[in-house]
């Protein structure tokens, strides 16, 4: 919400010396968020008047349109005479009224004005347009031109209210009163303890027999519709310079006139407003929920399918807008500029249910300053005077008349009152206000307060989110100043701290970050295009996502099954703006759908939930267990005086699971393997052996050179996704310190002759399993292939033995004899041969 503090300060009389800064400082204090200040003007220096066009001359032989005008600035230059000026709009003509920079002034950006030659003539000065002066669109696309009663060689900077101070504010979900000139008003009164000039407070006739027909038929939808009318509106009538200046200021384009009085209105008091040509209304305005099927031509002039719970105003004709959201073309109010205009208007000030509009707006993907406020909350008691100061403005702006009919559909409703303790604000902050404090501060914000021990609240109409205790407790703590309660720590009970899954999350992030990765956490959600674009299967488990019923983003709809989407996004995004050498990794969530769906109950709020609640809670939620996940991309390690440097490749990301898996103390078994996303020749299958059976926990290697295509991936891109859950439960990380034998090792070397096909996971076992127990380790070094010395499918798989005994010093033949029977159980397990 953008604030003008000239507009801000006809409801409050902040005093001459305050500042938009100072101002700002208060909100804060008081709660609101104000992001920025911006400065209008500030670096604006005249002179900058107003100016009447007397000649035009078309200047030919240039690319482009170019004019030759004397302006009238009457004795702003000094001399009395026409100015001289060269112009390239066309958007204006001999006789209008214009805004002339002269020589000597700054525009905005530093912008400084001259007498130079241009196209052959001398110009002295610019005739402006609202861009260059910093006004934002007038929706002209080109030179100011204002009304003719405007007198030449007025100070153009004071007529367009040029300089000013914008409060920027973010107004979070709770706070919809303060989406309005009258909400913030009303909190920068209580901030310095002044009184509040509310504009709303207007003397508005009763209903009556005479007003527009009007039927709601949902009146939990709009429990109150108000509709005034108004005729014999000026069809030459404009919007007055203010009004536009303050419309600009708030961030909105000027239109026509009915159309910005109602948004002035909407801005000022918070009650979004909307006129409809009463020429083209035929019959009774209803209220009332689409039928399945109708459609209705939005003002953007969409035309959309309406859902069955979408609010709809009507006529006799059917839907002529969509209820709090935005109205329909097929009663659009004319521009009063045009010699047709309209000039007679019906005013709607409704209030619609906050959750109606919200869907509605989200269903058809139309967000609106009035579906902004009436999801947040609006006022219902200020649609009359809404209504009211509309139908003023009109009559004063164009000329019209009031009719005498007033007419005012509202169901009935009690307000809303809460029992809450004195002291309860003394509880919450931990601070001793007193009653009187407590009392004062509600009152301070609308609250009628009663009672002594137990107050007895009746909360405002403009607060709906008041709803209870707690926030009444707010309210009191806030604008006492969040920055006086007091710092204490909490004191915790001791003997508790991490958990152990915790803890190994922790070591597990901190090995990779050690190892030269950067976490880059994710967003859970994925669209399920994704998982063709890794190639999965169409029978593939991960294709199983649980579905949000009210997604964030309408291409994301769903929960991940895997960690790699978001991952390789982040990595593509980074690789794109000039990041190429990418180790990235994530520990984090994957969700998935149990076989059979249920519902979840709702647990009570007055008591806590029993353990069979919970555990009927937990019965129905998705299987969420923990992965971790790495992607690399470019180089891993650099190039320099030290060396040429080396290529990310399958193998760092092998390394990067066995990392994972020494730090939960399970041992990780590496084998070829082929799934999804990754090069069949270089994927290697993660598997740990849980109660006696081996379960595969992820992959690892390089990605398929079409998932790099297919997700705009670097070439050669390599990835890792464990499940770390099953390696924490297999897993054992007792830190144990290593034994240090006294004896020395004996160490062989054995180079074995196997088919090309098979994996060099079971040659090592066989080795380890056939060394016996004076086998200390075991490494490969060596993997060769050459058809002439080894034959065609065979490859040569280099092994050293370390061998040794905790009691004596191995013998030679000892050493050799375990080497023969590892090398024979290799041999009968694999095909294994003694390379000759």
């Amino acid at each position: 919400m953008r604030v003008p503090l000239s507009w801000l300060r006809e409801y409050v009389d902040l005093p001459a010396t305050e500042t938009g800064r100072d101002v700002q400082a208060k909100l804060i204090s008081a709660g609101l968020e104000v992001e920025t200040v911006e400065q209008l003007g500030h670096d604006l220096k005249g002179p900058l008047v107003v100016g009447q066009v007397l000649t035009i001359e078309e200047l030919e032989g240039f690319k482009k349109p170019i004019r030759f005008c004397t302006v009238d600035v009457g004795q702003a230059n000094g001399t009395g005479e026409p100015q001289e000026i060269v112009c390239g709009a066309r958007n204006f003509a001999v006789g209008d009224k214009v805004v002339v920079v002269l020589p000597g002034a700054v525009l905005p950006g530093n912008f400084a004005i001259a007498a130079r030659k241009t196209y052959g003539k001398t110009s002295h000065g610019m005739i402006c347009s609202g861009d260059e002066l910093g006004m934002g669109d007038d929706g002209s696309h080109g030179i100011i031109v204002l009304p003719q009663e405007t007198e030449v060689g007025k100070d153009a900077i004071e007529l367009l209210e040029l300089v000013d101070e914008v409060l920027d504010i973010a107004v979070t979900a709770n706070r919809g009163d303060c989406l309005s000139i009258r909400g913030v008003a009303r909190e920068t009164a209580i901030a310095y303890g002044l009184p509040l000039r509310d504009p709303a407070l207007l003397d508005v006739p009763g209903p009556n027999a005479f007003g527009y027909p009007v039927q709601v038929s949902d009146p939990v939808g709009c429990d109150r519709f108000t509709a005034r009318t108004v005729t014999g509106l000026s069809p030459e009538a404009r919007s007055p310079i203010w009004l536009q200046r303050r419309l600009q200021k708030v961030g909105m384009r000027p239109i026509s006139l009915a159309v910005d009085v109602t948004n002035y209105v909407m801005m000022e008091v918070g009650q979004p407003l909307h006129a409809y040509d009463r020429t083209l209304v035929q019959g009774t305005i209803g209220v009332r929920r689409a039928a399945e099927g109708e459609k209705l031509v939005t003002l953007d002039g969409v035309e959309r399918t309406l859902h069955t719970e979408d609010l709809v105003i009507t006529d006799e004709r059917g839907p002529i807008g969509l209820a709090g959201v935005m109205g329909g073309a097929n009663t659009e109010i004319a521009d009063h500029a045009e010699s047709e205009g309209t000039t007679d208007v019906v005013i709607e000030a409704a209030h619609f249910d906050a959750v109606s509009i919200a869907r509605t707006a989200r269903r058809h993907k139309l967000s609106s300053e009035a579906s902004k406020r009436f999801e947040r909350g609006v006022d219902p008691q200020a649609s009359a005077a809404a209504a009211q100061r509309t139908v003023d403005l009109l009559m004063l702006l164009a000329g019209g008349t009031a009719e005498a009919g007033v007419t005012e559909v509202i169901a009935p409703s009690a307000p809303h009152t809460i029992a809450v303790p004195a002291d309860h604000p003394d509880k919450v902050a931990g601070v001793v206000y007193g009653r009187e404090t407590v009392v004062r501060r509600l009152q301070e914000i609308g609250c009628d307060v009663y009672g002594q021990d137990e107050l007895i609240v009746t909360v405002p109409s403009w607060r709906p989110d008041l709803g209870e205790g707690n926030d009444l407790a707010e309210e009191v703590i806030r604008l006492e100043g969040y920055e006086n309660l007091p710092s204490t720590l909490p004191k915790p009970p001791s003997g508790r701290g991490l958990t152990h899954r915790q803890r190994l999350h922790r070591r597990v992030g901190r090995a990779l970050a050690g190892a030269g990765y950067v976490e880059a956490p994710n967003y859970p959600f994925v669209g399920e295009q994704v998982f063709d674009q890794l190639g999965l299967d169409a029978d593939d488990p991960a294709r199983r996502v649980v579905r949000l019923t009210n997604p964030l983003n309408d291409e994301e709809p769903a929960l991940r099954t895997s960690l790699l989407p978001g991952l390789l996004a982040a990595l593509r995004r980074n690789d794109g703006r000039g990041s190429h050498d990418l180790a990235l990794f994530e520990t984090g969530l994957v969700f998935l759908p149990r076989e059979e769906q249920g519902v979840a109950g709702q647990l009570p709020v007055d008591r806590r939930p029993t353990a069979e609640e919970i555990a009927a809670i937990d019965a129905v939620l998705p299987e969420q267990p923990r992965h971790v996940a790495a992607v690399l991309a470019g180089a891993r390690e650099q190039a320099g005086w030290w060396g040429k440097g080396r290529p990310a490749d399958w193998s760092d990301a092998v390394e990067a699971a066995r990392t994972v898996a020494a730090e939960a103390g399970a041992e990780l078994i590496v084998r070829k393997g082929q799934y999804g996303p990754w090069h069949p020749g270089r994927c290697a299958e993660l598997v740990v052996v849980a109660d006696g059976t081996e379960r595969v926990v992820g992959h690892a290697g390089e990605l398929h050179p079409r998932v790099l295509k297919a997700l705009g991936l670097p070439a050669r891109t390599s990835a890792m996704e464990l499940d770390l859950d099953v390696l924490e439960q297999v897993g054992d990380d007792t830190p144990r310190a290593p034994g240090i034998s006294t004896f020395p090792v004996a160490t062989q070397d054995v180079a074995l002759v196997v088919d090309a096909y098979v994996p060099h996971a079971d040659v090592e076992a066989a080795l380890r399993e056939g060394a016996g127990e004076l086998l200390e380790a075991i490494r490969l070094f060596d993997v060769y292939e050459n058809a002439e010395q080894l034959g065609d499918g065979r490859k040569s798989l280099a092994y050293a033995l370390r061998f040794r005994a905790g009691d004596r010093t191995l013998t030679v033949d000892e050493a050799s004899a375990a080497r023969d029977a590892a090398v024979a159980l290799a041999g009968e397990r694999t095909g294994a041969v003694l390379r000759a």
